[in-house]
């Protein structure tokens, strides 16, 4: 029911206060959720091979989409209308640069700045008017107006979303179109009420680009070039060739990136990565 939902609860700077903030980020299920979604949400980007593009994620939120960014070789700048997110986030030492910012004022980045964009369950909630002045319409298109502004030509923004209705989607789409931007809507698994996702695939100018199809859908599983994605797949990383996240290497990398950053690292030795013995 639309009364459960987070944005009809409270509006996001209050609803995910320090104590929702920390439980969220503590969720193994909703982190492996989050990590799904975001990996989903890359691929759809459909970035250069082994190229370290600059990101922008929209409702970066305590970090768990960058760290799928981080972990892809990819550099980012996140941006929360929740302060107590981004605490949480500084505190997890994400790589990425932070920004509080209500995205319905719009995107404060010069133009041409980002090669790709992400949002991850974050743009439903401009559809709400939170305040007496808050005009959903206005407030979308001036958001979309502001991000293609931010974007390179050609690149792309996907954005996957929890719709209320066909009508909110009518609205989000039909705004973002008045932006400039071209696409629309990739759903994966159709047909299934607990695996269905949907995404907004934007295109910001450039050379015409065909819209990815669905996972789940009977074109999908007929195209070859189309990779798997359920609950058990492989990361898209691990296929690359790259480190498993939490192992020795993968730590090592991470230490190393961050000491190139200028950042203090404690120094390494026989039990950096090793698994410590649990007495409970």
């Amino acid at each position: 029911m639309a009364s459960g939902r987070p944005e009809r609860q409270a509006p996001p700077e209050i609803f995910y206060n320090e104590e929702e903030a920390r439980k969220y980020t503590s969720n193994t299920r909703m982190i492996e959720i989050q990590s799904q979604l975001s990996e989903r949400a890359i691929e759809l980007l459909a970035l250069p091979e082994d190229t370290p593009c600059f990101i922008l994620d929209v409702g970066c939120g305590s970090g768990l989409s960058g760290e799928c960014l981080t972990e892809q070789g990819h550099y980012w700048v996140g941006v929360d209308i929740s302060s107590s997110m981004l605490d949480v986030a500084v505190e997890r030492e994400t790589e990425g640069d932070l920004v509080l910012g209500d995205m319905g004022y719009g995107m404060p980045f010069k133009p041409g700045t980002f090669d790709g964009v992400i949002s991850i369950s974050a743009l439903q909630w401009l559809c709400n008017a939170d305040k007496k002045y808050h005009h959903p319409p206005k407030r979308l298109l001036k958001f979309f107006s502001t991000l293609y502004a931010c974007m390179a030509r050609g690149s792309r923004a996907v954005f996957q979303l929890y719709p209320e209705s066909s009508s909110q989607l009518e609205l989000i789409t039909q705004q973002a179109m008045k932006s400039g931007f071209t696409g629309g809507l990739v759903v994966d698994y159709p047909n299934s009420t607990k695996a269905k996702k949907m995404f907004l695939c934007l295109f910001a100018g450039g050379q015409s680009q065909t819209l990815p199809k669905g996972l789940g859908t009977e074109e999908a599983q007929g195209a070859k070039t189309q990779i798997s994605f359920s609950d058990k797949r492989d990361r898209m990383k691990n296929a690359r060739g790259k480190s498993l996240k939490k192992s020795r290497d993968w730590i090592l990398e991470k230490k190393e990136r961050r000491r190139r950053q200028g950042k203090e690292v404690r120094p390494d030795t026989k039990y950096t990565g090793r698994k410590r013995k649990s007495y409970f």
